[in-house]
C-alpha cells in the first residue's frame, strides 16, 4: 500500500504540471491528498510493528526528521524553481523526485515480518476505533496531536503576514527562506526520540512542549533576530513533541495498530484545520498578539495533557523478536 501510494503520488504530481485550468489542478491535488493521506499512518504502524520497544523512539524520530527534511526541501526547491523558471517545471521536478523515491522505497524497505492480516469491513473499523478510544492513554495522545499540529500550522500560516507587514517589511523570498528552520526539526525529532528511549516519554514530552511555548512568546518581540530565534525554538519543540507523542501511540497501541496511527493523524490534520481557521479569525481582529494569546492557551492545554499522561500506567512491554 505504501509503495502504491507513493508511485501514484508521483504520477499525479507529474500530471498536475500539465493542467490547463485551476479546476483540473484542484482535482489532481485533491486526489493526491487522498492517496498520500494514509501514508504516514502506514509508515508509523510499520515502525511500531517491526521495531522493538527500546529502539522505537529513535526510529520514529528518524522518520519524523525525514518528514521535516522533505517538507523543507519541497518548499525551498519548488520556490527556487518557480522563481527562476516556472511552477509547472517545479511540479514536474517534484513528480520525478517522488517517482524516484517510490522506486528506492520499494527496492530498499525490508518486508514486514510481524504484520498479521486482520478483519476488514465497517464492523472491524468501528470495533478497532472503540478499542483505541477506550484506552486510558491513546485519546489523550490524539488530543495532543490536535493541539500540537494546530499551533504549528497557525504559527507558520500567520507569522509570515507579520514579517511581510510594516513591522519588518521583509520580501516574500526572505520569508520563504525561513522554512530552513525545519532543519532544526530533523535534529530535535531524533534527539527527543533517543532521550525518550532513555528517560521515558512521560518525562520528556511536557518539557519539549515548554520549549514551544517559550519560542512562541519570543515572536512577540519587535527585534527580527528574536522573532527568528523564537520560530526556531518553537519548531525545535514541535518536531520533538511530535516524535515523542507519535512513538508513544505506536508503543501503546494494540492491534490494529495502523488504525491507532490513522486516528492520531486524523486528529493531527483536524487540529491544523480547526485551530488554523480560528487563528485566522483572531489575526483579522487582534493581529499577531491575539494569535500568540490563542496559541499560548492551546499550548498550555497541551502541556496540561502531557502532565496528566505522566500518571498513566504503562502497558507491559511486548516480548522482543529473536
Amino acid at each position: 500500500l505504501m509503495a502504491a501510494s507513493m508511485f501514484a503520488g508521483g504520477i499525479l504530481t507529474l500530471l498536475a504540471a500539465f493542467t490547463h485550468s485551476y479546476g483540473q489542478l484542484l482535482v489532481l491535488r485533491g486526489l493526491l491528498g487522498l492517496l498520500l493521506g494514509g501514508m504516514p499512518a502506514l509508515a508509523m504502524a510499520y515502525l511500531s510493528e517491526e521495531i522493538d520497544g527500546p529502539s522505537l523512539g529513535h526510529s520514529m524520530g528518524l522518520y519524523i526528521g525525514g518528514s521535516a527534511f522533505g517538507g523543507m526541501a519541497g518548499r525551498v526547491l519548488s520556490s527556487v524553481i518557480s522563481d527562476f523558471w516556472d511552477w509547472r517545471i517545479a511540479l514536474g521536478a517534484m513528480g520525478v523526485a517522488g517517482l524516484y523515491a517510490a522506486w528506492e522505497f520499494t527496492r530498499s524497505l525490508p518486508a514486514s515480518t510481524r504484520w498479521k492480516p486482520g478483519q476488514g469491513g465497517w464492523r472491524a473499523l468501528v470495533g478497532g476505533t472503540r478499542k483505541h478510544l477506550g484506552d486510558q492513554g491513546l485519546p489523550w495522545l490524539f488530543t495532543l496531536s490536535f493541539l500540537l499540529m494546530g499551533t504549528f500550522v497557525s504559527m507558520y500560516n500567520y507569522i509570515g503576514y507579520r514579517l511581510l507587514g510594516p513591522d519588518f517589511g521583509l520580501r516574500q523570498s526572505a520569508v520563504g527562506a525561513l522554512s530552513v528552520l525545519y532543519l532544526l526539526g530533523i535534529f530535535s525529532s531524533v534527539w527527543a526520540g533517543k532521550l525518550a528511549d532513555r528517560l521515558g516519554r512521560r518525562n520528556v514530552l511536557w518539557m519539549v512542549m515548554l520549549a514551544m511555548l517559550a519560542g512562541l512568546l519570543l515572536t512577540l518581540s519587535n527585534a527580527l533576530a528574536a522573532v527568528v530565534a523564537g520560530m526556531g525554538l518553537f519548531t525545535f519543540g514541535f518536531f520533538a513533541s511530535h516524535s515523542v507523542a507519535s512513538s508513544w501511540v505506536g508503543r501503546r497501541a494494540r492491534p490494529p495498530q495502523a488504525l491507532a496511527s490513522a486516528l492520531y493523524l486524523f486528529f493531527y490534520y483536524l487540529g491544523s484545520s480547526v485551530v488554523g481557521w480560528l487563528a485566522g479569525v483572531v489575526w483579522g481582529h487582534a493581529g499577531w498578539g491575539g494569535v500568540v494569546a490563542l496559541l499560548g492557551a492551546v499550548l498550555a492545554g497541551a502541556v496540561a495533557v502531557a502532565l496528566r499522561l505522566r500518571g498513566l500506567a504503562p502497558l507491559p512491554a511486548p516480548a522482543p523478536t529473536t
